[in-house]
């Protein structure tokens, strides 16, 4: 063997026509489609802090830092060295990182600290940032954000509470909420027997002293099935008192330090968002506060369920987008056969229609942000917020899966390496689908909706019409909707169906009006038409491929 070839290390080979990271961009500024949502929707006076969103998210050592949390898992300590319970998780470094991160950038408070309009679109531009950066973290974030509607139920509470989990701080130390610069809110609801039956719910709560009702202390026991970040200084759960179900807000730590009465039984081994930890825990006597009436716990939470599910649809949405982007950076840096990928029409074809699918989920997300944020002032908007929004739940979280399998073969085996950022968006994709109602129970609330308040039909219908004449095949797709709204006797059955038409409806309204011809028409064509086939990459003959995949580019 040469001494050359022993310098080399036995090198076989140079590295070459490999894509490297899309990695120190700004995710919101190079993306064209989310900037024009953003101006639409009149949110683009927040863009200085949006500019600044998007160049964390899109930062290698944001990259990093994600890749660190869930290669480092959360791990449980029931006790310390000494023998005392603790009940306690520990995280890795780079997790407590990114929530600094995430609740300096307001994710968690922007659209309830900015009284103004468009508030809630661009802290929704927030959120689908960083549903690109790291999902483990947008589930505490997203539970923080969620929690200020419910806690309008209890105004002592509200006041007491509010103004500390809407600080732009985090704060990792277990210790009493008071103490702290800013503080996290988590939700324990769901149990064994129950799932998404709540009214099910077996735990108990007793008063603590001779006052009864809200605002009042109890005493809870009993047990949750999942208990999401049971590291959270102060969490709303749900008993059983002698009125019936209610609501209830509880501190992680009581004010002379010791844990509240709660055994953390043990971490879920998820299959993805690993780096946020899940626990089932047990109470005992554990101290906590009425929130709202009693007997009236479902109503009380039913607010932050709305809003969570929006958050919901907006994150599947953005982690559609990351997948899209890891496709497109891939297939526009990758050659084979001579050529770039992207210039081969079949994968040209694919990453068009994937860019269609990314952008329609985008819009139809931003627009219910909208809604929700003008809810209280226009019944219409409240009507719409009401109906579409678990619509948009139902559809984001079921095609996030699908997409983010395409995008993923977009790379071939490299993207099904562990190291790779599509293998964790891989495991991440079917979540959202699971947590605040499963598809079936999304469809009945849906259903549910359209029956308490007819209303809701008219509302959808006119959103939908706002582009009539645009495109024949909206026109058409619509009467057709409508014919079948009408018979809502017969809708249960066929309940997914009739919530995919309705987004499809919807989705292409808002791409005709706010989109370019070449993305509307693509998606007229297929999603409406049925020129299209049973999995991505089938558009027909005749779309703008092209055009459509240079808008969704993102230029690093």
């Amino acid at each position: 063997m040469s001494i050359q070839a022993q310098s080399a290390g036995y090198a076989t080979h140079e590295v070459h026509n490999q894509t490297g990271a899309l990695a120190n961009y700004n995710a919101y500024a190079a993306d064209t489609a989310l900037t024009e949502a953003t101006r639409v929707f009149g949110a683009d006076w927040a863009d200085a802090q949006l500019n600044r969103t998007g160049e964390i998210v899109g930062a290698e050592q944001t990259q990093y830092l994600a890749r660190q949390a869930n290669r480092h898992l959360p791990e449980l300590r029931t006790h310390d060295r000494f023998g005392n319970r603790v009940d306690v998780v520990e995280f890795h470094p780079a997790y407590h990182e990114l929530m600094r991160l995430i609740y300096e950038t307001e994710t968690h408070s922007f659209a309830w600290t900015n009284k103004r309009a468009g508030a809630q679109v661009a802290r929704g531009v927030m959120s689908y940032l960083w549903n690109q950066g790291e999902n483990g973290i947008c589930c505490p974030m997203g539970m923080t954000f969620s929690a200020e509607p419910a806690f309008r139920h209890g105004p002592e509470l509200y006041t007491e509470w509010t103004p500390q989990f809407l600080r732009a701080a985090y704060d990792p130390r277990p210790i009493y909420a008071k103490q702290k610069n800013g503080i996290t809110v988590g939700m324990a609801m769901t149990e064994k027997q129950g799932g998404s039956d709540l009214r099910a719910t077996i735990t108990t709560a007793r008063p603590a002293t001779s006052r009864n009702g809200s605002g009042a202390e109890y005493l809870i026991t009993g047990h949750k099935w999942f208990f999401s970040v049971p590291m959270s200084d102060i969490f709303l759960t749900l008993a059983q008192t002698e009125k019936g179900l209610s609501a209830f807000v509880a501190t992680g730590w009581l004010p002379d330090g010791s844990r509240n009465k709660l055994k953390i039984q043990r971490l879920k081994d998820k299959c993805g968002n690993k780096s946020n930890a899940s626990s089932e825990v047990e109470f005992y006597d554990m101290h906590a506060v009425m929130l709202g009436e009693e007997g009236r716990g479902i109503r009380t939470l039913i607010e932050m369920a709305h809003v969570t599910r929006l958050d919901f649809a907006i994150g599947s949405s953005g982690l559609m987008r990351q997948a899209l982007s890891q496709a497109l950076h891939h297939v526009n840096n990758r050659r084979a056969f001579q050529r770039s990928l992207v210039d081969l029409p079949i994968m040209r074809n694919v990453v068009a229609d994937l860019s269609v699918e990314s952008e329609a989920m985008m819009w139809l997300s931003m627009r219910l942000a909208a809604a929700l944020d003008r809810e209280h002032e226009d019944r219409g908007e409240a009507l719409l917020s009401r109906i579409c929004t678990p619509i948009a739940k139902y559809w984001a979280c079921k095609r996030a899966p699908a997409f983010v399998v395409e995008a993923l073969e977009c790379h071939g085996g490299n993207g099904f390496i562990g190291d790779h950022l599509m293998e964790r968006l891989y495991r991440e994709a079917p979540l959202n689908g699971i947590w605040e109602g499963t598809g079936n129970v999304i469809c009945l609330d849906v259903l549910r909706a359209m029956q308490r308040e007819p209303e809701t039909i008219t509302v959808f219908l006119d959103e939908v019409r706002k582009a009539k004449g645009a495109n024949a095949r909206l026109d058409a797709f619509a009467d057709e909707v409508e014919r079948r709204l009408g018979k809502l006797a017969e809708f249960e059955p066929v309940a997914r169906r009739m919530i995919e038409m309705m987004a499809f409806a919807l989705q292409a309204s808002l791409l005709l009006r706010y989109s370019t011809p070449a993305v509307a028409d693509a998606f007229c064509a297929t999603r409406l038409d049925g020129d299209w086939g049973q999995s991505f990459g089938t558009l027909p003959k005749g779309v703008d491929t092209q055009a459509i995949v240079d808008r969704a580019r993102i230029a690093a």
